[in-house]
């Protein structure tokens, strides 16, 4: 196939409108459909949202189409983390080098931000247009509207429609195609803490804040308006659930009991935890991405991720940035980008859905466990020793744009050597000596 001029994206969410940026701007013809009304004249539901944490791989997908720094406007850095305990007593884990930070930002207003950028670029979109059918072969998507059901015919059409993509759900009915989903038996409830009378933040404002329980979490990210948007990440059922906190005195007291020091600081608890649903979290994996030289998934219709390494847009920025990356490797030869793409992009994203469903457990437990963070001292010092020789994990994740595939196998061979390391006897006295520096050595020559 030649190089496609009209290209057609179900779904104008994060990556769907940067990937119609990044298209616009190496001058294709892009029309966006989106299933929901325009969410710059009507609020995002409440309560689904979930800020997110904007890091290097996502400002190098938005940095491909020139606008890095203006999102780097609407969002906030964290340079840390702030663990709260029981008794209301804060610790802290800085997330990298000095300097280092993710960056907080509202799901709704950077997609207002990113469908303002695509209209600028010459993208149009069609609100209220729900995917309903594609034929494969032809490229030609169905759309329910307005205006009632019509068919466009693009010469390619991209899947950018999310989890429950409908894309995605055609190439599902088609022999090899291989797709499976996994919910995780958690959900997530969003609440708020609102911002002092004078509009400042009521908690550190340059920091994630994680109460860690053990089997399950709350969280909070900064907003520019002062407040902060609080998840609840919680089992479905159980003794101990969303489904055993079955009233909102229930909930309060539980709150007040397990999150003494935050209760107080959200005046609208009750309000808010009975409207806002509890929601839940699905992993997708499938293969292929690509049908033919006519259709492509991208984003979370290829790799739906749960939210614990706060990569799942990055992931699908990072798609973006790759596919186009590739576009001009291949200069045109369209199949052979289709290969390239899906081939370079698929062991990516099952390595960060593996390394997400990881990091709950480290959030939700250890992050609080002082054999956790000692280990982060003695990494944190080695690596600072011998920067060329140890990447710390989540430095190879959040701050690199290193293969995920790859940072997960060298994160599997560096957690094993922690391991041994901290079962040294008295590791806590000597865990900055050079004893140790030289067996770290050792262990990775080996």
């Amino acid at each position: 196939m030649n190089r496609p001029q009209n290209i057609t994206i179900a779904g104008s969410g994060l990556v769907g409108a940067l990937q119609s940026i990044y298209f616009a701007k190496r001058g294709f013809h892009v029309t966006l459909f989106e299933r929901r009304p325009d969410m710059r004249s009507n609020r995002i539901s409440a309560g689904r949202s979930i800020n997110l944490a904007l890091s290097d791989r996502g400002f190098r997908g938005l940095a491909g189409v020139g606008i890095d720094k203006e999102i780097a406007e609407i969002s906030i850095p964290m340079y840390r983390r702030v663990m709260h305990d029981v008794q209301g007593n804060l610790s802290y884990q800085n997330y990298g080098k000095d300097g280092q930070a993710i960056y907080s930002v509202s799901r709704g207003g950077l997609n207002c931000k990113l469908m303002d950028l695509a209209e600028a670029s010459g993208v149009k979109i069609h609100f209220e247009e729900r995917c309903t059918a594609v034929n494969l072969e032809t490229g030609t998507a169905t759309f329910d509207g307005p205006l009632g059901t019509h068919a466009v015919t693009p010469d390619f059409l991209v899947g950018a429609d999310g989890a429950y993509s409908e894309v995605r759900n055609e190439m599902e009915k088609r022999p090899w195609f291989n797709y499976s989903q996994y919910y995780i038996d958690y959900a997530y409830k969003e609440l708020s803490i609102p911002p002092n009378d004078d509009g400042t933040h009521r908690l550190e404002k340059n920091a994630l804040h994680i109460w860690p329980r053990k089997d399950f979490m709350l969280i909070a990210l900064p907003n520019l308006d002062g407040s902060f948007t609080l998840t609840l990440f919680f089992p479905r059922k159980g003794e101990l659930s969303f489904e055993s906190l079955d009233t909102i005195d229930k909930a309060e007291d539980f709150f007040r009991e397990t999150f003494p020091d935050v209760l107080d600081l959200m005046p609208q608890f009750r309000e808010e935890y009975a409207a806002n649903p509890a929601s839940a979290m699905v992993i997708v994996k499938c293969f292929p991405w690509t049908w033919g030289d006519k259709v492509m998934l991208i984003g979370d219709s290829a790799h739906a991720i749960v939210p614990f390494y706060g990569q799942g847009m990055n992931c699908g920025f990072e798609d973006c940035s790759v596919f186009f990356e590739l576009l001009d490797t291949h200069q045109g030869a369209w199949s052979d980008l289709m290969r390239s793409y899906e081939k370079s992009r698929k062991p990516n994203g099952d390595a960060i859905a593996e390394l997400a469903l990881r990091n709950f457990i480290e959030m939700r437990d250890r992050v609080a466990d002082p054999k956790f963070i000692l280990q982060k001292k003695i990494e944190g010092r080695f690596s600072t020793l011998h920067p060329d020789k140890w990447i710390p994990l989540y430095s190879m994740v959040t701050f690199s744009h290193i293969q995920y595939s790859e940072a997960l196998e060298k994160g599997d061979r560096q957690e094993a050597i922690m391991q041994k390391i901290l079962a040294l006897p008295n590791i806590d006295e000597k865990w900055d000596s050079e004893e140790v520096e030289n067996m770290i050595l050792q262990a990775i020559k080996v």
